[in-house]
């Protein structure tokens, strides 16, 4: 049995490289600048409004080229999300006499 040849992405354009890279930077900066519990946040509540609003009009545009470049629907795989593999146990299976 064949294994089933992966379809090619396109490669990013320079508009979804830039995308990528305003929306990974604005994301470490509120990680970093977010307070512990009960501490002041740093920022006044317009600019996180703000940082918000950059954030979704990122994503739009990111959503945008990625449908006209066919691509579309992709989700990220987080680490503790169930993979679409079900794992069956080994340890009860016997083997059909031939």
């Amino acid at each position: 049995m064949t294994q089933p040849t992966p379809v090619p992405t396109p490669p990013l354009s320079q508009d979804q490289q830039i995308l990528i890279a305003l929306r990974q930077t604005l994301t470490t900066i509120v990680r970093e600048l977010t307070p512990a519990p009960g501490m002041p946040h740093p920022l006044r509540d317009a600019t996180i409004e703000d940082v918000r609003h950059c954030l979704l009009l990122i994503t739009a545009r990111e959503r945008e080229l990625a449908q006209l470049q066919g691509r579309g629907g992709e989700l990220p795989q987080y680490a503790d999300q169930p993979g679409k593999v079900e794992l069956v146990p080994m340890a009860g299976l016997t083997r059909k006499p031939n």
